[in-house]
């Protein structure tokens, strides 16, 4: 919900306007949480990975996520991005090796990682912080700040502070320039300029960029593992941005041959700076792509492009609390998809996306949203519209009557609200969009009810087959603006209407739109397009997931 399910809806809208779009996503495959998962699973971590990024990316198709591509922040093409902005950042007298003091534990014979190490907050008194920030309050911290602090790999307290050399990125050097950068993006939104500016605020530092770890992005020097880093690696925080470049890069050199793909036109030099870059992410994420990567971009003193756009997003928490696998507290991705089809969570998170506040996700409110949108009010008029048509005039667009006052009120009220919808998606407003999208399908609710088709038929069937068109064209055009949202629930409408394909081209003016369908045209009806969610559903969800009292 904050960052791959809203960058594909607008990667969807860009495509759908004509635009030439890359939609790039990842796994970040380096640093601790992926070691300790694959401690945990008995795998080594490098196939470990692998198996995740091929889990993860089915469950992004399975949701109907477009990427052009997902790639590993494991592979060459970031490896050797990596090591290419940490050579040409140490020659521009950007990066100095230090001697820090780092935590080692005793009983686990290694030097622990930050999140490696958890302990009490010395800020807001969480037992719960991790060595490099604390999820509670939110404070960035070093591990040797922690209170009590122990090793996650074993529980130990058995830890000493010891001397270990690692290279640092002089952030503070380049704080001015990451200012005015900031200042320059006048359309990003109150939360991330906020984040970023906090950061700036507060004083840029030094940040160390390698790690006492095997898993990740060797660290070269003249081409060849750097003395005294044998055992070091670039921490992910350093590696991991640098990966939307190298998955472009991968996505490129995917095409062999005469074919293939040039990467860098999205990415460097003046063929780039035509390119409109948007990124997408939680909050949590913001600060590393506000401040910390653009030190990277703009410190290489090379032309690549930086973000035009970043859109973040707010927490959805679980009935007010955070989401808990360990707890047993909230629905995941890989269960998502055992209870209800993809279009029925896409359409609830993004109508409900954590814009301008934290949200909060609860059974009841989600098959509310569900059961009035999506089955009330779009659902229940396809389903009418479709088989009164039937009914009556067979399984054909009705020819008969002409279009009147009423069908000329409805298109300008269509027009104001598809240019409203349009405007607020390229705007990145979300729930405001969606909100647009409801009254358009409400619209169509209304003048069904006041054309009243099944009343005029007795006796005026020209007049209810004027109505029957209209609705069944209102059909096509709800189909093709909510498919950026709902994908798969449009393209079986379009299919069932004969226009399979229709969701390739954003709608322009309803009266053209609501003549696509003409008289005679053969028309079938869909299955139902969403089944309510029962009292019943909801208790039994609640008790296997949690709820109010889970």
């Amino acid at each position: 919900v904050g960052s791959m399910l809203p960058a594909d809806v607008y990667a969807r809208v860009m495509r759908m306007k004509g635009h030439d779009v890359l939609a790039i996503c990842a796994t970040d495959e380096h640093g601790t949480p992926a070691e300790l998962a694959a401690l945990a699973d008995n795998k080594d971590v490098a196939d470990y990975c692998a198996e995740m990024h091929d889990l993860q990316e089915q469950l992004g198709e399975a949701f109907g996520l477009s990427w052009d591509y997902f790639g590993r922040s494991s592979g060459p093409q970031n490896r050797e991005l990596t090591q290419h902005f940490a050579e040409v950042l140490e020659a521009r007298g950007l990066i100095e090796e230090r001697v820090d003091e780092q935590v080692f534990s005793i009983d686990d014979d290694r030097f622990l990682p930050d999140r490696y190490i958890q302990g009490t907050c010395p800020h807001c008194g969480s037992d719960k912080a991790r060595g490099d920030q604390c999820d509670n309050c939110g404070e960035l911290l070093d591990p040797v700040d922690l209170i009590e602090p122990y090793s996650t790999i074993s529980g130990s307290k058995n830890l000493e502070v010891r001397k270990t050399k690692h290279l640092y990125l002089l952030q503070s050097k380049l704080a001015n320039e990451v200012r005015g950068w900031v200042n320059s993006k006048s359309d990003w939104s109150p939360l991330v300029v906020s984040i970023a500016n906090k950061w700036l605020d507060e004083g840029l530092n030094d940040r160390c960029i390698t790690r006492d770890l095997k898993w990740g992005v060797p660290v070269l020097k003249d081409g060849r593992i750097r003395e005294g880093y044998e055992n070091k690696v670039f921490y992910v925080w350093f590696d991991a941005p640098i990966e939307y470049i190298a998955a472009t890069r991968e996505w490129a050199e995917a095409e062999e041959g005469t074919n293939a793909r040039d990467w860098k036109s999205w990415w460097y030099g003046e063929a780039a700076m035509d390119v409109s870059y948007v990124q997408f992410m939680g909050k949590d994420n913001v600060p590393f792509h506000t401040v910390s990567f653009p030190v990277t971009l703009l410190g290489s003193g090379e032309p690549w492009k930086t973000a035009d756009r970043i859109k973040g997003f707010n927490w959805l928490n679980w009935y007010g609390g955070k989401f808990s696998t360990s707890q047993n507290r909230g629905v995941f991705m890989d269960q998502a998809l055992d209870l209800l089809p993809a279009d029925y969570w896409r359409y609830y998170l993004m109508a409900n996306a954590p814009e301008g506040s934290d949200a909060s996700f609860t059974w009841e409110h989600f098959a509310g949203v569900i059961n009035k949108d999506l089955a009330d009010v779009f659902g229940n008029f396809v389903n009418r519209i479709l088989r009164f048509t039937k009914s009556k005039f067979g399984e054909v667009v009705p020819e008969g009557g002409a279009p009147g006052a009423r069908e000329e009120a409805l298109v300008k009220d269509l027009d104001e609200r598809m240019a409203s919808y349009s405007q607020q998606l390229e705007a990145l407003e979300f729930r405001k969009a969606f909100q647009e999208l409801r009254a358009i399908w409400v619209l169509g609710n209304e003048y069904l009810t006041e054309a009243a088709p099944w009343t005029a038929f007795k006796e005026d069937p020209d007049q209810a087959a004027v109505a029957c068109r209209m609705g069944i064209n209102l059909i096509r055009l709800f189909a093709v603006l909510a498919a950026p949202i709902i994908p798969t629930s449009s393209a079986r409408i379009l299919e069932a209407l004969g226009r399979s394909g229709d969701e390739a081209a954003w709608p322009d003016k309803a009266a053209d739109e609501l003549a696509k369908l003409s008289a005679g045209h053969a028309i079938a009806i869909p299955d139902v397009l969403f089944q309510k969610i029962s009292d019943e559903q909801i208790a039994a969800w609640t008790d296997k997931f949690g709820g109010i009292d889970g």
